[in-house]
């Protein structure tokens, strides 16, 4: 068996090489299309497919928490782009909207498993004290008290 990070143990980051594999053969069919039309969508599909694996691959290597959600969030940006970029292809009637359907469920799967990511890996997952208003809270009950007690000190002729 050849060895693996840890990325490449993730399942999500197997379905982005197969996405990645699947956009190619795409890319390769529209390249004899009018380059013109198509250059602009077919780079950016390809960008955002390669920035999405590298996000996810360099999450899963971060030890900080809000980082590791922060990269998996970035990589579901990137395939939320590729899923914008099929779409734009069909729109440009570059290709017949059938053939995207499989890349788009692809996609929705690996959006789904990157938003479990963020969702895992975010702050508001973990224990936190609860918020409480600016001049509330029991140090502030017993500063206020004190105030009270100056402010009879001083109605009654007290030191100022």
């Amino acid at each position: 068996m050849k060895p693996q990070l840890s990325h490449e143990k993730l399942d999500v980051y197997q379905l982005e090489l197969e996405f990645i594999r699947w956009s190619a053969a795409l890319l390769n069919d529209v390249k004899g299309c009018d380059g013109i039309r198509t250059a602009e969508v077919r780079d950016q599909l390809d960008r955002a497919s390669l920035s999405m694996l590298l996000n996810t691959a360099e999450g899963n290597g971060r030890r900080r928490m809000h980082m590791r959600s922060k990269f998996f969030d970035d990589a579901r940006g990137s395939a939320t782009e590729c899923a914008a970029c099929l779409d734009a292809l069909v729109a440009k009637s570059i290709v017949p909207e059938n053939r995207i359907v499989e890349g788009k469920a692809l996609l929705a799967s690996i959006a789904a498993m990157l938003t479990k990511l963020v969702e895992y890996f975010s702050a508001t997952r973990f224990v936190r004290e609860a918020g409480a208003e600016y001049g509330q809270g029991p140090c502030f009950e017993s500063e206020k008290e004190g105030e009270k007690e100056r402010d009879k000190k001083g109605k009654k002729g007290g030191t100022p």
